[in-house]
């Protein structure tokens, strides 16, 4: 996404907030409370599905995790027009108004 229109000038410092969710599951809070270093919490994503991308909760791409020396990365693979983020399944929303 690379917009060379002037008016973009204004907001191009504006900071965001860039998640990538890995996937999803639902638990009882009884469970939540039962995690240790060891749990595993199964997730609702295939390991060869893509990853959304949002920012500030607006779907806009879907990547895969690369890695980059000792870092994790993400590679994008399409990005999510208008058209598209209409008829994909909109990302839940936190509940609640305290930081992540």
């Amino acid at each position: 996404m690379t917009f060379t229109t002037r008016g973009f000038d204004l907001i191009k410092d504006v900071d965001v907030r860039l998640t990538v969710e890995l996937g999803r599951t639902q638990m009882k809070l009884k469970d939540v409370l039962a995690l240790g270093s060891d749990s595993v919490v199964v997730l609702d994503r295939m390991t060869d599905e893509l990853l959304d991308v949002m920012v500030n909760g607006t779907l806009i791409a879907r990547g895969e995790v690369i890695t980059q020396g000792d870092r994790f990365g993400l590679r994008i693979v399409e990005l999510i027009g208008h058209e598209d983020a209409a008829a994909a399944p909109e990302p839940r929303r936190r509940s609640g108004g305290g930081a992540p």
